[in-house]
């Protein structure tokens, strides 16, 4: 339940058009629902604005089936993070309305088409390995509500590609930066524009990138201001601690 059901709920209490006793029942499965294996929290859509996501990594088909259909019967949106094809086909088969994002391993069942924002989150990888966690922090803040754009293999090997991008990049509200190996392309963007950037490091690279470790150590130590870094990988987080981030700027 969002703020909005909850505001229509309260308004046909208050006009006679559904009984207290009706009122509680909606309810009775707020802040939380238990199904043994998970708790799942209903509450969180009236809390942050968004419901809950299902990370399917180490969750069985069944279990994910599970939360889905206890999560529809609220009326939440779904996004299911690496997600397994396996797994796709079994929630298609449960819910026709499910799609899945190959590159990104995410499934996406949205109820309602939301308005997007008018700020746009640019989403940019340093590589064509890097574009699967790009693709997970786009489809992330595009669910959510933002207006997202991508601008893939613009890496510092050919930085033209990137320099050809100038007015693109300049336009974005948010930056998310994906990058493998050395990962210094968070701090040449952060370098060139204004506006908050948020670094990915990735596991892609050769040995000395210690899966990753290489990057977010140097997105750590950039000097680039206005530049803060998520976890390797993390392109869910990344997403939607950009589209927060949009959204402020959609209230002023």
């Amino acid at each position: 339940m969002d703020q909005e059901k909850l505001k229509k709920m309260l308004l046909e209490i208050s006009k006679g058009k559904i009984s207290v006793e009706q009122g509680m029942r909606r309810l009775r499965d707020l802040p939380y629902e238990g199904l043994g294996f998970a708790h799942i929290d209903h509450h969180r859509s009236l809390r942050q604005g968004a419901p809950e996501v299902i990370f399917c990594e180490g969750k069985t088909s069944e279990q994910v089936q599970a939360i889905i259909k206890s999560m529809l019967a609220k009326g939440h949106d779904i996004l299911a993070t690496r997600a397994s094809p396996e797994v796709y086909r079994k929630i298609k088969r449960m819910e026709s309305r499910a799609v899945y994002h190959e590159r990104s391993r995410a499934i996406v069942i949205q109820l309602k088409k939301k308005k997007l924002t008018s700020g746009k989150v640019l989403i940019l990888s340093a590589g064509t390995s890097d574009i699967p966690v790009a693709e997970e922090a786009a489809v992330t803040a595009g669910v959510l509500g933002s207006r997202v754009e991508t601008l893939y293999d613009v890496g510092v090997a050919g930085i033209h590609r990137l320099f050809d991008q100038k007015e693109k990049i300049q336009e974005a509200r948010v930056l998310v930066v994906v990058a493998g190996m050395e990962g210094a392309l968070a701090s040449v963007v952060g370098g060139l524009v204004d506006k908050p950037v948020i670094a990915v490091p990735t596991s892609v690279g050769y040995g000395a990138s210690f899966g990753g470790i290489a990057a977010l150590l140097a997105m750590l130590n950039s000097c680039a201001s206005g530049l803060a870094t998520v976890n390797i990988d993390n392109g869910f987080g990344a997403g939607t601690m950009a589209h927060r981030i949009n959204v402020l700027g959609e209230r002023d």
